[in-house]
């Protein structure tokens, strides 16, 4: 073929060996991969088999399996199946590996069986970042996105479900006895082949009425009143205001405002986020060692609670508050048209009436003050304000909380906005990176470890674009030494 760019022949003898070193260039982030492991004390992180038997076959160092999972997962490569081939044909793997093929057995007991080491390097990751002054900022952004489990929504029961199911079924038998009774007064014979199927089906119906008793007994013993069968752990998750919900895992981020790296997470079954505020604050607040921090989350981790465990921790939290009060859809005043006048402890209403303390009360396990006015019943403003014949309002008695970050909110309205772009388009990118399955594993601890390194895998490629190869080469070596 002339006038094209020809390749070697494939059968030409090199003369001398080909290195494998002169295939990686040294800006490959595979070297990356390989200094950073390196560097890691693997039996301090819990590594199994990090100082070998004297006796017995042979094992894999662990540094080598972890270095294939990390270019894996940094790959879009997940499954252990595709990382076995990988090690047979893919070069880097061959450079980083040492040309040493582990089956796809192994490479998958290795992220069984060192989950908690596998998330302890994703720790350790962080804590690089914060000493190379990636971690500068005072503010990052918490958020929960749902994450799809090994587990279809067919495989996961409520009583709901089953209660659907069976009626379904019912109408389905129901229909199939009418057509049977409809051919047995037309069809001139006996049994024909159409009677024979419609018994059929009616026998498979009936066994999943069998089945699902069966598993309505089971559902008892379950504390959510929730079974999954694949995945036991996973649970029936709806967000975005959608009907439709997903079997699966609502992970919980933390992601810092400048560089956008994930400071912290947590895999949870837990439907909702309204829990999970000062938690995640607090283990952020300790992985970048900053005494001072601010916390954007949006309205669904809004809590009382929640909140004043952050005051009571030093971070400043700015959750905006639900707008689910039905008094504003029906047209009448809520109870931010109240006003608080601290110094007298009262409230004062749209009219300019004075809502006294009348008695305390106990709700959700929150002490709560209770105020209402005297000229409730003759007030002008009445059909504007409540139904009943007192408006009552609830005051928390760590109300000032609240109130503050309000103040605090209302000072920085562009919060929400630097929420939004901070943390949301991290979770579009894990969920690119993952594909339309997400995770691939079982179990609430093994789906922890996959999330582990998932995270690894994006904060090793931020910290790679923010300081390009050679300098995150040249910190982890000073960080290591």
């Amino acid at each position: 073929m002339k006038r094209f760019v020809e390749g070697d022949d494939r059968k030409q003898v090199a003369l001398l060996p080909e290195c494998v070193d002169d295939y990686i260039g040294q800006d490959n982030p595979v070297r990356i991969i390989d200094v950073f492991v390196d560097e890691l004390d693997l039996a301090e992180l819990g590594f199994n088999g990090a100082k070998p038997a004297v006796t017995g076959r042979p094992s894999y160092h662990p540094g080598m399996m972890l270095k294939v999972y990390i270019y894996g997962y940094l790959n879009r490569v997940p499954s252990s199946r595709r990382l076995e081939r990988e090690c047979q044909r893919n070069i880097e793997m061959m450079w980083l590996t040492g040309r040493l093929t582990p089956d796809f057995k192994t490479i998958a007991d290795f992220r069984r069986d060192n989950g908690a080491a596998i998330r302890n390097v994703c720790r350790r990751f962080v804590e690089l970042c914060r000493g190379l002054k990636l971690l500068s900022a005072d503010t990052v952004a918490i958020d929960g996105s749902k994450f799809k489990a090994v587990n279809s929504r067919d495989r996961n029961y409520t009583a709901g479900k089953i209660d659907k199911r069976q009626q379904q079924i019912e109408e389905s038998v129901q229909r199939y006895l009418d057509a049977i009774e409809t051919a047995d007064r037309t069809s001139p014979i006996g049994f024909d082949v159409k009677t024979v199927r419609l018994y059929e089906k009616i026998a498979r119906l009936r066994q999943q009425m069998r089945e699902l008793e069966q598993i309505r007994a089971q559902l008892k013993n379950q504390p959510d009143k929730q079974l999954s069968l694949t995945d036991p752990d996973s649970r029936s998750m709806t967000s975005d205001g959608r009907r439709t919900g997903t079997v699966g895992y609502n992970v919980q981020t933390v992601v810092d405002t400048k560089h956008h790296l994930i400071v912290e997470h947590e895999v949870t079954n837990v439907r909702n986020d309204r829990g999970q505020l000062s938690k995640m604050a607090v283990s952020a607040k300790e992985a970048m060692d900053k005494p001072g921090l601010k916390v954007l989350a949006d309205r669904g981790y809004y809590s009382g609670p929640e909140i004043r465990s952050c005051d009571l921790a030093g971070i400043t939290a700015y959750v905006p508050k639900p707008l689910t009060s039905a008094s504003r859809k029906k047209g009448l005043f809520t109870k931010r048209d109240f006003v608080y006048v601290a110094k007298d402890d009262v409230y004062r209403c749209p009219a300019g009436e004075r809502a006294i303390h009348r008695f305390n009360t106990v709700e959700n396990e929150m002490n709560l003050r209770m105020y209402w006015p005297s000229a409730c019943p003759r007030c002008p403003l009445k059909a504007r304000c409540s139904p009943s014949d007192y408006r009552r309002i609830r005051r928390w008695e760590h109300e000032h909380v609240l109130e503050a970050m309000q103040r605090r909110l209302d000072r920085s309205p562009e919060a929400m906005t630097v929420r939004r772009s901070t943390v949301e388009h991290v979770f579009g990118t894990l969920k690119h990176w993952m594909g339309s399955t997400h995770f691939l594993t079982r179990t609430l601890g093994r789906v922890s470890t996959e999330m582990s390194l998932q995270v690894l895998a994006y904060n090793l490629k931020r910290v790679m674009n923010i300081l390009g190869v050679a300098r995150t080469m040249k910190a982890m070596r000073m960080a290591g030494s």
